[in-house]
C-alpha cells in the first residue's frame, strides 16, 4: 500500500545495466489515481529525476480512461495494467518510485522491473527522460510547449498528448495546429520539422478517431460529455536526433465552417480567426496578415481555422547525454 503523500520504491539497483521492461497494476484506476500517482526514475544517484510523469499520462491514459492497447513501447493488454518496453540504460544505478499525490491511499499495487546487469555502458549510451506539463487553459495564439528548449545531445523518442476540450467551442474540431520540432539552433518560426495537424502527425487524416498502432495512435478519442482525446507518436522507425538542442511545440488551433465560428464568436467563445479556405486554395484568406474581421462581407465562405484555448497536457519522451538536470520539476 502507499499512504497519502507516501512513496514506494519499485526498484533500487546498483551498478551498470539496462531496464528492459516495467509492469505494474493498481486496484484503483480512476481518473484521480491515474493523474494523482507520479512515476519518478533517477539515474546514477542523481538528485533530480529524469522521469517525472503522472502514471496514467506516461502509459497513454492521460484522459482518465484505461483501454486495452499494444504499442511498440508501452502496453496495457486488457486495460488493467501498465507495461513499458522502453530501453533505459544506466551506468552506476537506477531508482524507480511511485509517489501518491492522489486524494486517497493506494490499497494495492503490484509490479516487477526486469533489467540486465552489464560490466559497463558504451561511452555513447544515452539516458532516458520523460517530462510532463499541463495548461488547464492554453493562451490564445501561443503554442503549447510539449518540450521546452533543452540543450545537449540526444534523441527525441516521441510524445503523448491529452486534450480535454473546452465546451465553449461545442463539438468543433480542435486539432488543426502544427506539431513543430526545432533542432540545433532552429527557432520556432522556422523549425526543422513542421506538421499539418494533430491527426496528420499520428498518421491518420480528416479528423481523429480511436485507433492503436505500433508507432502512432489515439487510444482515447470521444465526444461523450466534454471531448476527451489522448494521442501518441513514437519516432522509432523515423528517429529524431539532436546534437546541441531541441524544442517541441503544438499550435492550439481549431477549425469549422465560417458560420459556425461566427456563431461561437457571437456566444462569447474566446477565439482568434486565422484563415479561411474556400477549397482548392482559391481565394485563401490569411486573416492575421490582412487584418480582416470575420464579419467582413468580402470574405468567402469556407473552412475557418481559429486559435482556441483548451486543457492540454503532454509527455515528452527523449534520450539525453546526462542523467538529470534537463527540465524543471512538474
Amino acid at each position: 500500500t502507499i499512504p497519502l503523500g507516501g512513496t514506494h520504491v519499485l526498484a533500487d539497483i546498483s551498478g551498470a545495466g539496462v531496464i528492459d521492461r516495467i509492469w505494474m497494476t493498481i486496484e484503483d484506476r480512476s481518473p484521480e489515481a491515474l493523474r494523482g500517482l507520479k512515476l519518478e526514475i533517477y539515474w546514477d544517484r542523481a538528485r533530480s529525476p529524469a522521469v517525472s510523469v503522472p502514471l496514467g499520462d506516461f502509459f497513454l491514459h492521460g484522459a482518465g480512461q484505461m483501454v486495452p492497447m499494444e504499442t511498440a513501447l508501452v502496453a496495457s493488454p486488457e486495460g488493467r495494467s501498465f507495461v513499458s518496453y522502453i530501453p533505459m540504460p544506466f551506468r552506476t544505478g537506477a531508482r524507480i518510485l511511485v509517489v501518491n499525490e492522489s486524494p486517497k491511499p493506494v490499497n494495492l499495487i503490484f509490479f516487477d522491473v526486469n533489467y540486465r546487469q552489464l560490466e559497463r555502458q558504451p561511452a555513447d549510451a544515452l539516458y532516458f527522460h520523460a517530462w510532463w506539463s499541463r495548461e488547464q487553459a492554453t493562451k490564445l495564439g501561443k503554442d503549447f510547449r510539449i518540450l521546452p528548449r533543452i540543450r545537449g545531445k540526444g534523441r527525441f523518442l516521441g510524445a503523448s498528448v491529452t486534450v480535454l476540450t473546452n465546451p465553449v467551442y461545442e463539438k468543433t474540431w480542435w486539432g488543426e495546429g502544427e506539431i513543430k520540432i526545432a533542432l540545433d539552433g532552429d527557432q520556432m518560426n522556422q523549425p526543422s520539422l513542421v506538421g499539418t495537424g494533430t491527426e496528420d502527425y499520428i498518421g491518420t487524416a480528416w479528423g481523429q478517431g480511436a485507433f492503436i498502432n505500433r508507432y502512432q495512435g489515439a487510444p482515447i478519442a470521444t465526444w461523450d460529455g466534454d471531448g476527451l482525446w489522448t494521442f501518441y507518436r513514437w519516432h522509432v522507425p523515423d528517429p529524431v536526433w539532436f546534437h546541441r538542442e531541441i524544442e517541441v511545440a503544438l499550435q492550439m488551433i481549431g477549425g469549422a465552417r465560417k458560420n459556425i465560428v461566427q456563431g461561437l464568436l457571437a456566444k462569447g467563445a474566446p477565439l482568434i480567426p486565422v484563415t479561411i479556405d474556400p477549397g482548392s486554395r482559391n481565394n485563401f484568406q490569411k486573416l492575421l496578415e490582412s487584418g480582416k474581421k470575420l464579419t467582413d462581407p468580402s470574405l468567402p465562405d469556407g473552412h475557418t481555422n481559429y486559435y482556441r484555448s483548451d486543457d492540454v497536457a503532454a509527455v515528452a519522451y527523449f534520450y539525453l547525454d546526462r542523467p538529470a538536470g534537463a527540465l524543471p520539476a512538474i
